[in-house]
């Protein structure tokens, strides 16, 4: 690990401003937040992450789940996973999103980990946390060494000849199928950016991961208000039951009229570069019977476009028979 700067910010305008400042005084450096440090300091110990300056955050008052007037929420992005998955409107309101939370990690992990941190969180794909092989989401140009070694678990969706890593988040796929916001301030004042606009592809540029920019700061995330007889549910399937990454994974939110289907949101995990929204599938279920051949159309339009590895073709089925048995769970 490489010495740094690590400044604690006692409030949110200071946190933003010395991390513009540093990066405009020594062109460019790394600038990194840290509110947990979860991910942040393992990938430091590896040398992977190599920040200048580090801002500690994890004292600001980021950290209130408040109910807004139209039913929705309101989660602070210091708001601990822990707190976030147990917190009684999330149970009642949004279960999906529990259910996402409490299916990843550890419990000492969520009672460390936050809401803007998750939202942030880098992947597990073994050659970009390990220095020895060429990784282009660590260091531009390097090459990809998954391509031809052990892509077992990466990704088979939003896919590039330059990166196959997966976004390992649980909570994010929730957020997704939720319709998120995520609440951001920086040197361009306050901004409000849809959690479908947050993550980017790799294309060419797997090293820019979202439309942050040097020195802003997630602030919070809102939430719509439910849909009022909407059913969710989070399925998740991976290698061992506890502690692991999913090898696929689904969050649906659905609202029946009768036998039909009146609203879906889907959302996929463990499959994609980033937490995957399919509106394509949601509007083949909007009016369909809820019925198995309604669901198997619409997994096959999320996964139409998959383009699995060497050691990742059996993930395309996976996710098919995942997101059909998660659709059969909300519309029994």
């Amino acid at each position: 690990m490489q010495a740094f700067e690590f400044l604690p910010a006692r409030d949110t305008h200071a946190a933003i401003a010395a991390a513009a400042r540093s990066s405009t005084a020594q062109q460019g450096a790394t600038v990194r937040f840290v509110a947990g440090g979860t991910t942040l300091l393992d990938l430091m110990k590896l040398n992977v992450e190599r920040p200048a300056l580090i801002v500690d955050i994890s004292r600001l008052p980021l950290d209130r789940i408040e109910r807004q007037r139209d039913g929705g929420l309101v989660l602070g992005a210091m708001v601990r996973n822990s707190d976030l998955a147990n917190h009684p409107l999330v149970r009642s309101d949004f279960p999906v999103l529990s259910q996402a939370i409490l299916a990843g990690a550890s419990g000492q992990l969520r009672n460390m980990a936050t809401t803007g941190g998750n939202l942030l969180q880098r992947t597990r794909c073994m050659y970009f946390r390990d220095t020895a092989y060429p990784c282009n989401k660590r260091e531009p140009g390097s090459g990809c060494a998954a391509m031809e070694g052990a892509n077992r678990t990466l990704a088979i969706l939003g896919t590039s000849e330059h990166c196959i890593a997966t976004n390992p988040s649980d909570m994010n796929v929730a957020l997704a199928a939720l319709e998120a916001t995520i609440h951001v301030e920086g040197s361009r004042g306050a901004r409000q950016i849809p959690i479908a606009e947050f993550h980017l592809l790799p294309g060419s540029t797997p090293h820019i991961e979202t439309v942050l920019e040097p020195g802003d700061l997630i602030t919070h995330v809102s939430l719509p208000p439910p849909v009022p007889g909407s059913r969710s549910c989070y399925l998740k399937l991976r290698d061992r039951a506890s502690y692991e990454f999913a090898l696929a994974s689904a969050a649906v939110v659905v609202k029946l009229e009768g036998d039909k289907i009146a609203r879906a949101r889907i959302a996929m995990g463990g499959v994609g570069t980033r937490p995957w929204r399919s509106t394509e599938a949601e509007a083949l279920l909007v009016g369909a019977q809820a019925w198995e051949p309604a669901f198997q159309r619409a997994a096959d339009a999320v996964l139409r476009d998959a383009r699995p590895s060497s050691e990742n073709g059996f993930k395309v089925e996976l996710a098919r028979r995942c997101l059909v048995h998660a659709l059969k769970e909300v519309t029994q």
